[in-house]
């Protein structure tokens, strides 16, 4: 089995996060994203993972620390590493193109720009399986639609009139993607485009053209990390996740003087907590120090200090220096607010 992952995008939403880091790597919930997803891929997988393919962007901005982390999650889960580069932002299609070499045999596609929670027996009898959640508001989003034997018969965009209530979550598997890459080959050589861009629904739909048989399968959880504020709502419930899991989130080797933490809360390694109210629902990356403040809701990375701070649905980067009197905030690596 093989997880393609296309990661190349800039993530200008969450800028000014996504100006230092690709988002794919921001941390939420103390690990970044695709980090977690990948995991996560691989757990309901539930089989040995043989290679993963990253497709990145410009090595300027994905340069080599972050081929090092990849390689790293890669090899964490058994599996080789395959760097691939989309240097022009032409679409999905021509993203998962972009990795070519690696388009054989039965492969997960994942869109790193999401978390899941999810439990469910992959359909490998199925030619393909497109990922979906629930939604109560499927006009808002690509959905499927179903046959009498719950085949996926064609993707619908954001349906004026109800066609089914499953949302596609941009992860998907393929029995065999070399299928999917001679259909989204066609699609370049072709010039089909939508949007001004190669989209992998075109490969899907002359997939289904041809008589392949795709099944759903339906997470139980589906989390965005498209701008700060969503981010903000995945980093509550993905402590709260692991908190029910019993996973360890505060590190021992941080240091507590005089300080409150309400669970559920990340506190990385050798954080120092002085004077402080932390929580809930807050994470910080290792080496940050926060003294004589209040903050609840938020997301704080590395290598900061704060001081007299009160916040509530803030978002900070690393090597951040902030002392103030402000609330709701938004700040980029290393930035100063004194």
């Amino acid at each position: 089995m093989k997880i393609i992952v296309p990661m190349a995008g800039r993530g200008s939403r969450l800028r000014p996060h996504t100006l230092t880091v690709p988002k794919p790597l921001i941390p939420v919930a103390g690990k970044p994203i695709v980090h977690r997803l990948v995991e996560d891929i691989a757990a309901v997988l539930k089989e040995e993972i043989e290679e993963i393919a990253f497709v990145l962007g410009d090595p300027a901005f994905f340069g080599d620390e972050v081929v090092k982390q990849l390689t790293a999650l890669a090899e964490k889960l058994g599996a080789k590493a395959s760097i691939y580069r989309q240097l022009d932002p032409k679409g999905t299609g021509h993203a998962i193109m972009c990795a070519e070499d690696s388009l054989s045999g039965p492969a997960v596609v994942a869109y790193a720009d999401t978390l899941i929670r999810a439990d469910f027996e992959l359909d490998k009898d199925a030619d393909a399986v497109i990922w979906t959640k629930k939604v109560e508001n499927p006009e808002a989003y690509g959905v499927v639609n179903l046959n009498e034997k719950n085949e996926i018969i064609e993707l619908v965009e954001k349906p004026k009139e109800f066609v089914s209530d499953q949302a596609v979550i941009g992860i998907y598997y393929f029995n065999d993607i070399d299928i999917l890459k001679k259909e989204l080959q066609y699609v370049l050589d072709n010039n089909i485009i939508h949007g001004g861009e190669y989209q992998i629904n075109d490969g899907i739909k002359r997939m289904m053209e041809s008589g392949k048989i795709f099944k759903t399968g339906t997470v139980d959880e589906w989390m965005d990390c498209g701008n700060k504020n969503v981010t903000l709502e995945t980093n509550q419930k993905m402590l709260g996740f692991l908190l029910e899991a019993d996973e360890p989130l505060i590190s021992d080797s941080h240091t507590n003087e005089n300080s409150q933490i309400i669970e559920p809360c990340f506190i990385g390694e050798n954080v120092v907590l002085k004077n402080s109210k932390i929580g809930p629902y807050v994470s910080i990356g290792a080496n940050t120090t926060i003294e004589n403040s209040k903050i609840k809701n938020s997301l704080i990375q590395t290598n900061s200090l704060i001081t007299n701070a009160d916040l509530d649905n803030a978002m900070i980067g690393n090597h951040v220096v902030y002392d103030g009197n402000y609330k709701e905030i938004s700040i980029g690596d290393y930035s100063e607010l004194k």
